[in-house]
């Protein structure tokens, strides 16, 4: 058996449409509103304090980016780096595999930008249409 067979038979092939799919898991995290906007801001601004985030990323709750930030480094898109200081300082930043995440994300935001002015019309001929 050739090595490129042998590897793709020992890959498992990941359906997104198949429920219980881990793949299905990871586009929820990554397509997850709070998720973008932090891979954002960190792909923009480079490593960031929880503050600056927080401050950047307006309509944020604290616990909601805790949330976001402990979800995004358990899957390992985000690296926190704690430095011994007083107080303690921490910081978040892209890892390599999240940096890998920079162009699809940054495609998907300038498309929202680009296409805006024609969801807002299709929503006002869908909110016209089905007014009673």
């Amino acid at each position: 058996m050739s090595t490129s067979k042998a590897v793709a038979e020992a890959t498992p092939s990941w359906d997104p449409y198949t429920r219980g799919c881990p793949s299905r898991d990871l586009l929820d995290r990554i397509g997850d509103k709070w998720s973008i906007l932090v891979l954002g801001e960190l792909g923009k601004e480079g490593a960031c304090r929880f503050t600056q985030l927080r401050n950047r990323l307006s309509g944020v709750s604290e616990k909601m980016l805790t949330q976001t930030l402990r979800a995004l480094e358990r899957d390992g898109l985000v690296r926190r780096t704690v430095y011994p200081a007083v107080p303690v300082r921490v910081e978040y930043e892209l890892t390599p595999l999240g940096v890998t995440l920079r162009a699809p994300l940054k495609a998907l935001t300038e498309w929202s930008v680009q296409h805006l002015p024609e969801v807002l019309a299709a929503r006002e001929t869908y909110a016209a249409e089905h007014t009673g």
